[in-house]
């Protein structure tokens, strides 16, 4: 394992733990996948094989992606905002629906599908940074620092929630993470939010009025997960998805039953991914779930950490961002799953099976150990470490782009 580890740079636990997971997705995805054959068709190797082809390509982005230097990020994130914002309007009027959401975008020829939401969060994570970094003396001023940077989340958010409420919701409050740690006045952030919820009710109040207008095509579907978790064992036939992932938890014990020999999987939709948390405890028990949860908040330590040891703000604020996101998704999963959050699609990064959520995750990740192997370099902590003079020299290359 160390020789391989030598060529990868940056944080070695993050390595290890994020190769971990990808492989063990592997056999969970095997496991998982028996509701997919029922609905879909096909065998589970065949959809093992193609969740071993987005590894192979997540792979590689991640290993392309930390041998890069960070400062190519900072340049290119407006760039990557603007590719955003054309993917959620591409995918606003010509996305494939699936389960009534059009989230997708179909690839041509290959017939794989890509969710563009999962790239704008990444490009506004990066696209915030930047300009926390750049305002950072105007933070005070409504009109040259605050707004310019509101208007980019405004924008992105407000073209997921249509058809994916939870990860707007969550995007956004990640955003506004990040705006609280760069010392964005507490009052403005306040107003901010108190001025979205009334303009969420407002949309709302205008959807029950006059439905015709079609503002939330999903709002019934929210409504009704939360009254269906609110009610619990009282409609058993509408709360039966959130029921049999909290069975299925029960059903795993402490040891669990084993690889390949859970129930509840064949009656769960997409248990390989939106309930993920619950095949995973029935087949391999409440031991080995705790483990997972370590497992995540290790990952969260060490990418704080990272952040934490920066020099640049830009840095620091990318992987509070990116580490705030991971743990965020994987512990929605974990609550949905539990039955304390009503039934959302938040599955568990690098583990379920996914396209465009487990690259995107990899080349989150590959970003967050670009910063570490610099850090590491400037350090003298690996082979081709820098020499002091140009040490100074990458220092004075950050003070420069983030100015």
């Amino acid at each position: 394992m160390k020789e391989y580890l030598k060529y990868l740079k940056g944080d070695r636990v993050i390595w290890i733990i994020t190769l971990l997971m990808l492989a063990f997705s592997l056999v969970s995805v095997y496991s998982f996948v028996p509701i997919l054959v029922k609905i879909e068709g096909g065998t589970p190797l065949q959809y093992l094989f193609k969740h071993f082809a987005y590894i192979i390509i997540a792979f590689f982005a991640m290993f392309w992606l930390h041998k890069k230097d960070p400062k190519y990020f900072y340049k290119i994130s407006k760039f990557g905002y603007y590719i955003a914002i054309a993917l959620l309007l591409f995918t606003f009027f010509f996305g494939t629906r699936v389960n009534d959401a059009g989230r997708w975008i179909r690839i041509p020829f290959v017939g794989l599908t890509f969710q563009s939401s999962d790239f704008a969060k990444l490009a506004l994570i990066l696209t915030v940074s930047r300009l926390l970094v750049r305002k950072k003396d105007l933070l005070n001023n409504w009109k040259e620092g605050f707004w310019p940077i509101m208007i980019p989340i405004f924008v992105i958010c407000g073209l997921i929630v249509k058809d994916n409420f939870s990860t707007a919701a969550i995007l956004f409050m990640i955003c506004l993470t990040i705006l609280f740690i760069g010392k964005v006045p507490f009052g403005k952030l306040a107003i901010v939010i108190g001025g979205g919820l009334l303009f969420l009710s407002l949309v709302i109040g205008i959807h029950k009025i006059a439905p015709q207008l079609n503002l939330l095509p999903r709002y019934e579907t929210w409504e009704n997960r939360i009254v269906n978790m609110s009610e619990g064992e009282n409609d058993i036939m509408a709360n039966a998805q959130a029921l049999n992932a909290q069975l299925a938890i029960y059903n795993g014990g402490i040891t669990g039953q084993g690889v390949g020999d859970g129930k509840l999987k064949e009656w769960l939709p997409e248990a390989y991914a939106d309930f993920y948390y619950s095949s995973f405890v029935e087949e391999f028990g409440s031991i080995a779930s705790i483990i997972l949860v370590l497992l995540y908040m290790i990952l969260l330590f060490r990418i704080m950490q990272i952040g934490i040891k920066s020099e640049s703000l830009f840095e620091t604020y990318v992987c509070i961002g990116i580490g705030v996101l991971l743990l965020t998704q994987a512990s929605v999963n974990m609550l949905v799953c539990t039955g304390t959050f009503p039934v959302t699609g938040q599955n568990m990064p690098l583990l379920a099976m996914g396209g465009s959520a487990l690259i995107m995750t990899c080349v989150e990740i590959g970003i967050v150990q670009s910063i570490a192997h610099k850090q590491n370099k400037a350090n003298g902590e690996e082979k081709d470490e820098p020499t002091s003079k140009n040490k100074d020299k990458v220092t004075n290359t950050f003070d420069h782009y983030e100015n």
